[in-house]
């Protein structure tokens, strides 16, 4: 059997994932092998769960996303909304670790 080659990284990798989210929810996650990633906009799970791989030479099982709706805030007295976030649940392989505190 041949040995599975590492991904090709491409810049578009660097495009889809944004940055780690680290908060206390997604600390609680990473116990059980997910990390969470802000994404692009267009993403798809496909995009994202190659992104990942090839960028943190990992294996990914599985990918879930959520659209995070920005709310509406007052600046000054005047309404403005936040920007729209997508995010990223990535759930690893057993053994595997991604460390969001290094760089890419």
């Amino acid at each position: 059997m041949a040995k599975k080659q590492a991904a090709k990284v491409e810049t578009r990798h660097y495009d889809v994932v944004v940055a780690p989210v680290i908060t206390e929810k997604s600390t609680m996650a990473s116990e059980h092998n997910a990390v969470v990633f802000k994404v692009a906009g267009d993403a798809s799970k496909p995009e994202i769960k190659a992104a990942v791989e090839a960028l943190f030479n990992v294996s990914v099982t599985k990918v879930n996303t959520l659209v995070q709706k920005g709310k509406v805030k007052r600046w000054k007295g005047k309404p403005y909304t936040r920007n729209d976030v997508k995010k990223a649940i990535v759930t690893l392989a057993e053994g595997q670790t991604i460390d969001v505190t290094t760089g890419i």
